[in-house]
């Protein structure tokens, strides 16, 4: 689409480069045109987009004499210079024109912040519009709460650079690079009067998971949900690197955004007042094809696709600071990504240079004799719940509902002899989600990287098929259940789909994610993100908590024989033992009615990032659901049908978390009773993890009494876990019988095996355990040579059988629990 302008400007030629349009800055070139704006309204636009440079620079820069008052001294400077500049002009820029047309239109609108350390940016504007004093009451709107504002910024004590929770308005902190847009649709999702406002930044429009997520606008309902509006924002540079968007032809950019689905508006140039009025004209144009669409779709009640508007706004990085320094550019360059000046206290010239640019926004004419913003660019920012810092989705444990729950105890199977009979253990969950959907039908969603079914759980479909706004053929039917109103979102890329659920959460809703063991990795960012705001959250009292992220991780490590060695790394909850204990919880549900209860938890806590870990195959079922509801309770505990020393010091403990490790360990008990009938052992089992945890550690963690109660103090402890084995050892090395715990897990071994098979290569095994058992029991070292025999032997057939046969030996792979 060709730019113009109703002021005096040369279009940009369709091959134009990107190098072209960067030296071209100047008067403003657009694709909208038109002047909506009054004299009088540039003006006041334009001043307090000024005010909003100038905190940003206050920030960056002092910490004493906030309104430059008096000469700027060296003692005024912080320390150190901390923040980025090169960014905030254009972020301020975008906020105090969607300022106007919230006001203009009314709009229900919160703003999300992509690029990496934009805090400044946003921060001017949300103190400007009074959020922020409201919140803080310190950093008041006069001179003395302006200097506590300035000097909190990045400093210790302080806040960081980037949108973090600590910023009123804020549900994307930025980061981390390429989530905004994930995070916007979620926000958007249920939400039909919300815009949501995405600015990308031109670092983040370079990652794998933006790149994925300019295609959320196939998942955005008309009729139900809102909208989101990027704002591609190109100006230049990285932190000392050229940026592949900014460089491209005009043609190309277009046509890639153009590809993707949406109607792109181009807004160019540098000179404040046309490109004023090119702004306010091009979102007035964009507000307009949004709510156009959505009137369609909502007066015929019929979804469609629509292509939504999204701007590119191409703007010199650092825009509005000195244009050269010592014969270096420094506005439209790398160079002003950051602190554009570095040692203004340190050296005379350039403490000038920062001065004479402060004064250039002219503050005298911006705030009063007390220091607050004056009344008539006040007026300019949006009252009340509409303005962007207040609104409540951008603190959406304010406006979160409670879901309504179905009874999970009607969802659980008979379980009438433990360890006797087999079930798909996700199979039952995935009705008892159905039921969660089908009470909760404007505040529930289901993701899943196109896995909803292989995992199980396509009973949800009788409630709400899968979102799909695109064409559809007759033979979907067979098993595609699409549908432009379901509400399991399902998309390959794990990415946006978590950030899809984030923004959801974060906006006060409710979620589930499933997806497959090995692959719950390409998240691990994306959850160590969130885990950080949530425990940001925990120390602010004005955050009203939201509903837990609910993963569920299954497709697990020993039932891979099809897909082999890349479908085996239990490794995921490793990265969420590194998180604060605050927020993180991972349960080892061993079978149904187990997973259903911790489900049933899950699904109800709020502040939390749930992990779930349950296999989607047939696995042996032990408890009732009665027995099941206590022990999840408990978290931990022993299993008194597998065990016989009550009365007794047993002679060893033999303790499992998760359904494969349940079933050897309790193999190996069944091994170890025929072999030595007076060999007193104890079973553990372990649903929560951080049970294991001491207590001073982990809210969930036991004393060290309770634990040496089940453990002992000094009787060997063999612990078939699900995952790599070291990761039990962090959890109790500070125990007093770590010295005789031994634990069997995971050890990167594995192929197209058969399940046993590969049980026996990782040395998890029911023969490996028995033989543990036997090597540090005392008295068992010497007479359990000829048991250790006959396991070794059983170890050899088992494998020798798989590879002839492709299958698992009979009686070991129908073993069930005898006793």
């Amino acid at each position: 689409m060709p730019l113009s302008s109703e002021t005096p400007a040369a279009k940009v030629k369709p091959k134009e480069t990107g190098a072209a349009l960067l030296s071209a800055f100047g008067r403003a070139r657009a694709t909208v045109p038109g002047n909506p704006l009054s004299p009088d309204e540039v003006a006041k636009t334009h001043a307090f987009w000024r005010a909003c440079n100038y905190l940003a620079l206050g920030m960056i820069y002092l910490k004493a004499n906030p309104l430059l008052r008096e000469p700027l001294k060296p003692e005024h400077i912080k320390e150190r210079l901390l923040g980025h500049w090169g960014t905030s002009p254009g972020l301020a820029f975008i906020y105090t024109h969607l300022n106007r047309v919230i006001r203009r239109e009314d709009v229900d609108m919160i703003f999300m912040a992509g690029p990496g350390h934009g805090a400044p940016g946003v921060l001017g504007p949300v103190y400007l519009e009074g959020s922020y004093s409201e919140i803080y009451p310190d950093k008041s709107e006069d001179e003395e709460g302006l200097l506590r504002f300035f000097k909190q910024f990045s400093f210790p004590g302080g806040i960081g650079s980037h949108c973090t929770p600590e910023t009123p308005g804020s549900i994307h902190e930025g980061g981390e690079l390429g989530y905004v847009l994930s995070h916007a649709c979620g926000a958007a999702f249920d939400n039909p009067d919300l815009i949501v406002s995405a600015v990308v930044g031109d670092g983040e429009s370079e990652t794998g998971p933006l790149a994925t997520s300019w295609h959320i606008n196939k998942f955005l309902n008309p009729v139900r949900d809102g909208a989101v509006l990027p704002i591609l924002h190109l100006n230049g540079y990285k932190i000392n690197n050229p940026t592949l968007w900014a460089r491209v032809s005009h043609e190309e950019l277009e046509a890639f955004l153009r590809g993707t689905g949406w109607t792109p508006y181009f807004v160019e140039g540098s000179d404040p007042d046309t490109m004023h009025q090119a702004m306010a004209a091009t979102l007035d144009q964009c507000v307009a094809d949004i709510r156009e669409a959505q009137r369609e779709a909502r007066s015929s009640g019929k979804a469609f696709r629509p292509r939504w508007p999204m701007i590119v706004l191409r703007t010199p990085k650092g825009w509005t600071c000195p244009g050269d320094v010592d014969g270096h550019k420094l506005e439209g360059s790398w160079r002003a990504h950051q602190v554009p000046l570095a040692d203004v206290k340190k050296n005379p010239d350039r403490l000038q240079h920062l001065e004479a640019w402060m004064h250039s926004y002219r503050p005298e004419e911006l705030f009063d004799a007390t220091g607050a913003i004056r009344a008539e660019l006040k007026a300019l920012a949006p009252t009340g719940l509409r303005r962007m810092g207040a609104n409540p989705h951008a603190n959406g444990g304010n406006v979160k509902k409670a879901l309504r729950m179905p009874d999970f105890r009607e969802y659980g199977i008979k379980v009438e002899k433990p360890g006797t009979t087999e079930a798909e253990n996700c199979r039952p969950l995935g009705v008892f989600l159905r039921d969660v959907m089908k009470e909760n039908m404007h505040n529930f969603r289901v993701f899943g990287p196109d896995e909803t079914t292989s995992n199980k759980l396509q009973a949800i479909y009788e409630t709400s098929r899968k979102l799909w706004l695109e064409e559809t053929f007759p033979e979907d039917a067979d098993g595609g259940e699409l549908a432009p109103d379901g509400r399991v979102v399902e998309m390959l890329s794990e990415h946006t789909l978590e950030g899809m659920l984030e923004g959801y959460l974060l906006t006060g809703r409710h979620g589930f994610f499933s997806t497959y063991e090995a692959f719950a990795h390409v998240i691990d960012s994306m959850f160590n993100q969130h885990a950080k705001w949530l425990t940001i959250c925990n120390q602010l009292p004005w955050r009203a908590e939201v509903a837990s992220l609910n993963l569920l991780i299954t497709s697990t490590v020993w039932r891979q024989d099809h897909n082999g060695f890349t479908h085996q790394d239990p490794g995921f909850l490793d990265v969420v033992l590194n998180k604060s204990a605050t927020v993180t919880r991972i349960y080892l549900p061993p079978d149904v009615n187990s997973l259903l209860s911790v489900a049933n938890h899950c699904l109800k806590s709020e502040g939390y990032v749930n992990v779930i870990v349950s296999d989607k195959q047939m696995h042996l079922q032990y408890l009732s659901m009665d027995a099941a509801v206590t022990h999840c309770t408990k978290g931990i505990g022993i299993w008194p049908q597998a065990s016989n020393d009550q009365g007794e010091v047993p002679d060893v403990v033999i303790a499992s978390a998760g359904d494969i490790p349940t079933k050897e360990a309790l193999a190996a008990v069944d091994l170890l009773r025929q072999e030595f009938a007076d060999l007193k052992i104890r079973f553990v089992n372990v649903v929560d993890l951080f049970k294991l945890q001491p207590d001073t550690e982990h809210p969930h963690g036991l004393s060290d009494k309770d634990f040496d109660s089940l453990f002992t103090i000094d009787k060997p402890i063999i612990f078939a876990f699900h995952g790599y084995p070291w990761l039990i050892h962090r959890l109790t090395y500070r125990r007093t019988n770590h010295r005789n715990l031994h634990v069997r897990g995971y050890k990167e071994k594995g192929n197209i095996n058969t399940p046993l098979e590969l049980a026996i290569q990782n040395q998890i095994d029911r023969f490996t355990l028995a033989m543990d058992v036997i090597n540090r029991v005392p008295r068992l070292q010497a007479t359990g040579a000829h048991a250790k025999e006959k396991f070794r032997n059983l170890q050899i057939k088992c494998i020798n059988y798989a590879h002839e046969y492709g299958v698992d030996l009979p009686e070991a792979r129908d073993w069930k629990w005898p006793y």
